[in-house]
């Protein structure tokens, strides 16, 4: 038996995955489900905010694995990919496309609903920054989103059943451990400072999307008194 490993993916991303996992199935009952759970749906939302800020900035300054640059998936390396010449470790360049497609269209999703509003209780924290008229097509927007990434999603992990059950080759199992079997270079650069830089845009992009720096609404003007006679 070859016992031969490789560290393919750091604990940041390994993390990252994960949390986005919880975060989107979290949002996506919370939304269907509404009523009450509407507000854990938009705090929900602000964590993903900061989650995909983090990979953005990861996908440039950490380990070598991580990085976009990496897995990019240009036409040369599909065309490769699909004649069955590409050879790699990490995301092949199909599982490059529904990164980025993914990564695309939860950017859309969150910021369609910073802006949203459902007509009834619930404005996104950045409702202020736009007309009523447009937040209600972005609301639209975001709800059509939804459904996009629910089918998209669904078939991330038709493809990861696909790759383990027929092509037999594990996915799953180097996201939780970081570890890759097989010969292949292990995983270099990241360290302390670029997490901390990660880590910072990500909470500065929390509080931007947040809306906490908006200045308070004024106050309701005080209700006219009836005269006594």
């Amino acid at each position: 038996m070859n016992s031969k490993k490789f560290h393919l993916w750091d604990l940041p991303t390994r993390l990252f995955h994960w949390l986005l996992v919880l975060c989107v199935l979290a949002a996506v009952v919370s939304g269907q489900l509404g009523g009450n759970l509407i507000d854990w749906h938009g705090r929900v939302g602000l964590v993903i905010v900061g989650l995909l800020a983090f990979r953005l900035v990861w996908g440039v300054v950490g380990s070598s694995y991580a990085r976009f640059r990496q897995f990019l998936p240009t036409p040369t390396r599909v065309r490769a990919y699909l004649r069955g010449d590409w050879q790699g470790e990490g995301h092949n360049p199909l599982g490059a496309l529904a990164v980025f497609g993914l990564l695309g269209l939860l950017t859309a999703q969150v910021v369609s609903g910073l802006f949203s509003n459902d007509d009834i209780a619930f404005v996104g924290p950045l409702f202020e920054l736009v007309s009523k008229n447009l937040s209600n097509r972005l609301t639209g927007i975001h709800h059509l989103l939804s459904n996009l990434l629910i089918g998209l999603v669904a078939l991330h992990i038709v493809a990861i059943a696909f790759y383990g059950h027929v092509k037999k080759q594990k996915l799953v199992k180097p996201m939780i451990t970081g570890w890759q079997e097989g010969e292949g270079e292990s995983a270099t650069g990241g360290g302390v400072l670029p997490l901390i830089v990660a880590l910072a845009v990500a909470a500065g992009a929390v509080y931007g999307a947040s809306g906490a720096w908006l200045p308070e609404p004024p106050p309701p003007p005080p209700a006219a008194e009836t005269p006594s006679w």
